[in-house]
């Protein structure tokens, strides 16, 4: 698999890339956002370098890694691990709603690393999402989820979701006041049973609830998952 490793520091970036060639990915290494983004772009001749994952650390010299995601997600549907100091949930959350696929703190384990990798990978090749069930429109109180269209509204106002975000809202809504297990949705939404996307997990539910303006619609319950409330009226 050919990888895009934006990192601007070159010690970091060549440690990371020989771990990164040993388990068989083709590392091109782009030093800032322009050198990436162009990367992603065809050249000359018109062809494009295909990447099975784009690694966007944020801090970069020449703008923020989370523009850099923004654009690079008008481009292409490439899945995007941003890898960076920034551990706090707003960061997180931010960079999920700009489109990244995961989100991967420093330091981290180079096998949590791979892990991530090939999982983000595998779900994009699957074509995640589609699997939901069409034909149905889901009411609860306020909040409206339509199946077919991928297309969520509170109070008749359009909410706009990641792909993950509907694909976890659409299963908590077909089945309100049912208790789904953490390792059941992550089974479910991210086709993964690995214990990894638990914190993922957890930063798309705040999403979800800030962005929806409910923070009672999605109800932890602590130590087995999560289950949604159907509000009145």
């Amino acid at each position: 698999m050919r990888l895009l490793l934006v990192e601007d520091d070159d010690h970091v970036a060549a440690a990371l890339s020989a771990v990164l060639s040993r388990h068989g990915f083709e590392v091109v290494h782009a030093r800032s956002g322009e050198e990436a983004l162009q990367a992603l772009l065809p050249d000359d001749s018109g062809c494009v370098q295909a990447f099975g994952v784009v690694l966007l650390d944020l801090g970069l010299p020449d703008q923020d890694g989370f523009e850099v995601c923004g654009r690079i997600r008008k481009r292409t549907s490439t899945p995007v691990i941003m890898v960076t100091a920034r551990a706090d949930v707003r960061s997180r959350i931010h960079g999920l709603n700009l489109g990244a696929d995961d989100y991967v703190v420093k330091p981290y384990d180079t096998g949590e690393l791979l892990a991530r990798i090939h999982a983000v990978s595998r779900r994009h090749a699957s074509g995640e999402g589609e699997s939901l069930p069409a034909g149905d429109i889901l009411t609860l109180g306020p909040v409206h989820v339509e199946l077919p269209t991928r297309q969520v509204s509170v109070g008749g106002e359009v909410v706009q979701l990641t792909r993950k975000e509907f694909d976890l809202l659409a299963l908590l809504a077909q089945r309100p006041g049912v208790v789904f297990r953490r390792e059941q949705i992550i089974s479910e939404v991210w086709r993964t049973s690995w214990e990894g996307t638990g914190r993922t997990l957890e930063v798309h539910v705040a999403s979800l609830r800030s962005k929806l303006r409910m923070p009672a619609l999605i109800e932890t319950v602590r130590g087995v998952g999560y289950r949604l409330v159907a509000p009145a009226g």
